[in-house]
């Protein structure tokens, strides 16, 4: 297996990027390609040991940055590492790409390369969030923020099939975030959603609550990009807090502090379970390909899960699964439910 990775993408790039990456060639059988600019890869890899005919540098002079216009960039930074990664994936020289850099230059960037899986609307960006007994996979995070029904089913039927394949569940339960549990609740929108997710193949449990998404009620959470990615952002935003709170509180004195070395143990745990560099990055499901988005600021740790992810994404064949059942469903379906 080859992936390519963009050594130039993400707020701590290159040497983030390297470090986790190199860790994952010495644990994972696999062949990375870095892309960027070589000197200072090569660099940077002098601080390694590692297994030298599994790692290959690809040259890419440009630097495509958080503040360039997706598709501007695209167009006019061929020469780029996020460019030249997609461009291998296309062409088959690598199996799958994963970069933390521009979010709206990689989902533009695989649009227009890589192209779209036959019969899919709109690919959607997708982490996975941590819950009480587990995690669940969001679909959509910010790629679709103006959606139609049809959009809510593919998201359904490709959240699933990744959370099978990838995390290993059965049966995956789809919940559809709407203002209340009921059937007939939301708006014209999320009502002919829940009809057509109702009739997909898929494990469809309903409506959900924004609340009830920490304690685990679905494996796949389903909703327009502008909805996921405001609860994305809620989320990390009540957990950093929260951690914050709980560090004050077993820092004010002396007695908490000796309550917090009792607890120290299931905090550390409590922490892992919370800690999105455990779950590496986010997929963007719908593409003709194995495409990655690690988070912008990535360390090692991170990064390396990102890539563990990405190996198993491409081994389990999620591409695959999607399209037989977008098949299954087709446009037709998509009419006649309406």
């Amino acid at each position: 297996m080859r992936i390519a990775i963009d050594a130039m993408g993400g707020d701590h790039a290159p040497k983030e990027v390297i470090k986790g990456s190199i860790q994952a060639v010495k644990d994972f059988d696999i062949n990375i390609v870095l892309i960027g600019k070589e000197s200072i890869i090569k660099e940077e890899l002098q601080a390694y040991k590692f297994p030298v005919e599994k790692v290959h540098i690809k040259n890419a002079d440009e630097i495509i940055t958080n503040e360039d216009t997706p598709t501007k960039a695209i167009k006019n930074k061929k020469d780029s590492s996020l460019v030249v990664g997609l461009k291998m994936l296309k062409t088959g020289e690598a199996d799958a790409f994963v970069s933390a850099g521009n979010t709206g230059a990689l989902l533009t960037g695989a649009l227009l390369l890589v192209g779209r899986i036959k019969g899919v609307d709109r690919p959607a960006l997708t982490p996975i969030l941590p819950t009480d007994n587990g995690c669940a996979l969001l679909v959509d995070a910010g790629a679709n923020t103006s959606c139609k029904p049809e959009n809510f089913l593919q998201f359904g039927i490709m959240g699933s099939a990744y959370m099978k394949k990838v995390l290993g569940i059965d049966t995956p339960r789809v919940g559809l975030v709407n203002v209340g549990t009921e059937e007939g609740k939301g708006n014209d929108l999320t009502k002919t959603a829940y009809n057509l997710l109702k009739n997909a193949p898929i494990n469809f449990l309903g409506n959900i609550e924004a609340r009830e998404i920490p304690g685990g009620i679905a494996d796949v959470i389903v909703c327009d990009g502008f909805v996921g990615n405001v609860m994305l952002k809620l989320m990390e935003g009540m957990g950093l807090t929260f951690y914050s709170n709980i560090k004050k509180i077993f820092t004010k004195n002396i007695l908490t502090y000796f309550s917090a070395l009792l607890v120290k143990s299931g905090l550390k745990e409590f922490k892992k379970k919370m800690d999105y560099t455990e779950y590496g990055g986010a997929p963007l499901l719908g593409i003709d390909g194995v495409v990655i988005k690690a988070h912008g600021s990535s360390n090692a740790k991170a990064f390396y899960s990102a890539i563990r992810q990405t190996k198993k994404f491409v081994e389990t064949g999620v591409i695959d699964e999607i399209k037989q059942y977008i098949c299954v469903t087709g446009e037709d379906n998509f009419d006649s439910n309406e």
